[in-house]
C-alpha cells in the first residue's frame, strides 16, 4: 500500500511537473518573441526613406536602439543578387547570424511582408532569437531591422525551474511514501486488531472449555447411572453458559455490546461457581451476604479462573484453597509456593501463566481474563504474599450500598 501511495502520487507529480515544465518553457518562448519582436516593430518605425536614401540618424538616440543586445539594418541591394548589405550592427558583425542565415531573415521578410521571429546562430556560435521587421520604400520593402537577444538566460532560467521542480517532486514523493505508510499501518491496525482478539478469543475459549468438556468425558465413561446422567446434565449447562460468555466477551471486546451491570449477591454467585468446579473438594468458601453492580457470567468467570488458578499453580493436587467473600472483595488463597514479586503483574498479560517464577504450560488467558472482568466493574486484580505461606489473589469490586 505504501508503494502504491507513493508510485501514484509520482505519477502524478511527474505529469503536473511535465505540463509546468513545458508551459514555462512555452511561455518564456513566447516572451522572448514578443520582446524581440516589439523592438524590431518599434525601430522600423524610427527610420524611413526620403527619395530612395535609408536615414538611420534616429537609431543613435533610440531608446529601443540602445536596449538592444544586437542590432542591425538589412537593406536590399539590387546588384548583390538578392542579398542585402549589413548596415548600423551593433555590438559587431561576429554577433550576427553568417550570410546564409542572414539571406534567410531577408527571404522572410520578403515573403511574409510583417515582422519575423526566427533562431538562428551567431557567426560566433551564441544561440539567439531574431526579429525582423520591414521598413518600406513606397509600395516595396527597401530595408529592415533585425533585432536579436540571446536565448542563455531564458535557459537558464528554465533549467533552474526543472531542477527546483524536480527536486520538489522528489520530496514531494518522499513525503507521500512516508504519509502512506502510515495512513496504511493505521488502515490495517483494525483489521490486524480483530485478528488479535480472534485468537485470543479462541485461546480463551480453548482455556475456559478445556476443564468441563474433560469433565464431562470421564463422566460419560463412568457409566448410566443416575448420578451420571445428573454430572453429565450439570456440566452441560455448565458448557453451555461458558458459551454464552464468551461470545458475550467477544461482542463486548469487538465494541458491538455493552457490559450490563445489574444488582446480585456476589456471595451467592461464589458458592454456586465453587460447587460446579469438578474438584470442589479441595475449596472452602467463607461469605458473608454483598450486593455488587456486576454482570453475573462475567463475575462468575473470573472467580472460576481464579479458583483453578489456584488449584493447578497452588500446590500438589488436591491442596487446600480458601474463597472468602467480603464488601467489594473476593479472595482467593492457595498454599503453593507463589510468585515471584517482579512476576506479579506480568501474570496479568494475556499468553503468560502463573507458576514458581517461570511460565507454565497452558494458554496463559485466565488471570488475563480476570483483570479484565475487573477493570469492567471499575475494579481491579491483584497477587499478594499470604500469611504463612501461599499466594492471595484478589478480586476488588465497587459494593452497592
Amino acid at each position: 500500500m505504501t508503494l502504491l501511495f507513493a508510485s501514484t502520487t509520482g505519477a502524478c507529480l511527474v505529469v503536473l511537473a511535465t505540463v509546468a515544465i513545458r508551459i514555462d518553457a512555452e511561455s518564456r518562448r513566447s516572451g522572448l518573441d514578443h520582446e524581440v519582436g516589439s523592438r524590431a516593430a518599434g525601430l522600423s518605425r524610427a527610420v524611413w526613406f526620403e527619395a530612395g536614401v535609408l536615414h538611420l540618424e534616429p537609431l543613435r538616440e533610440d531608446e529601443l536602439a540602445q536596449g538592444a543586445q544586437v542590432l542591425a539594418v538589412l537593406q536590399a541591394e539590387p546588384s548583390s543578387g538578392g542579398s542585402p548589405s549589413v548596415r548600423n550592427v551593433v555590438p559587431s558583425r561576429s554577433a550576427l547570424p553568417g550570410q546564409e542565415g542572414i539571406d534567410q531573415v531577408w527571404r522572410s521578410v520578403l515573403e511574409e511582408q510583417e515582422t519575423v521571429v526566427v533562431s538562428a546562430p551567431s557567426a560566433g556560435g551564441g544561440r539567439l532569437r531574431w526579429a525582423a521587421a520591414p521598413v518600406w520604400d513606397g509600395d516595396r520593402i527597401g530595408a529592415a531591422v533585425l533585432v536579436g537577444t540571446e536565448l542563455a538566460r531564458s535557459e537558464r532560467d528554465h533549467d533552474v525551474l526543472v531542477r527546483w521542480l524536480a527536486l520538489g517532486c522528489t520530496a514531494l514523493v518522499c513525503c507521500a511514501a512516508a504519509v502512506g505508510h502510515l495512513l496504511s499501518g493505521r488502515a490495517m491496525r483494525p483489521a490486524l486488531r480483530g485478528l488479535a482478539q480472534q485468537e485470543q478469543f479462541l485461546a480463551e475459549a480453548a482455556h475456559e472449555l478445556r476443564t468441563p468438556l474433560a469433565t464431562l468425558r470421564l463422566v460419560v465413561e463412568r457409566g448410566d447411572s443416575a448420578s451420571s446422567s445428573d454430572e453429565a446434565l450439570r456440566l452441560v449447562d455448565r458448557l453451555s453458559r461458558l458459551v454464552t460468555g464468551l461470545l458475550a466477551r467477544a461482542r463486548l471486546e469487538a465494541g458491538v455490546q455493552r457490559v450490563e451491570l445489574v444488582p446480585l449477591r456476589l456471595d451467592q454467585l461464589v458458592e454456586t461457581t465453587v460447587e460446579e468446579l469438578p474438584d470442589h473438594e479441595s475449596v472452602t468458601v467463607s461469605a458473608e451476604p454483598v450486593v455488587v453492580l456486576g454482570d453475573p457470567d462475567l463475575l462468575a468467570q473470573a472467580v472460576r479462573n481464579l479458583v483453578e488458578n489456584a488449584q493447578r499453580h497452588g500446590g500438589p493436587a488436591g491442596s487446600p484453597v480458601e474463597v472468602t467473600v467480603a464488601p467489594g472483595l473476593v479472595t482467593v488463597r492457595d498454599h503453593g509456593a507463589g510468585v515471584p514479586l517482579a512476576d506479579r503483574e506480568r501474570v496479568f498479560d494475556r499468553g503468560v501463566t502463573g507458576g514458581s517464577g517461570a511460565t507454565a504450560s497452558g494458554t496463559g488467558a485466565g488471570l488475563a481474563i480476570v483483570r479484565w472482568v475487573a477493570e469492567l466493574h471499575h475494579g481491579t486484580a491483584q497477587l499478594t504474599d499470604a500469611p504463612g505461606g501461599g499466594l492471595i489473589a484478589e478480586l476488588r469490586l465497587l459494593e452497592l450500598r
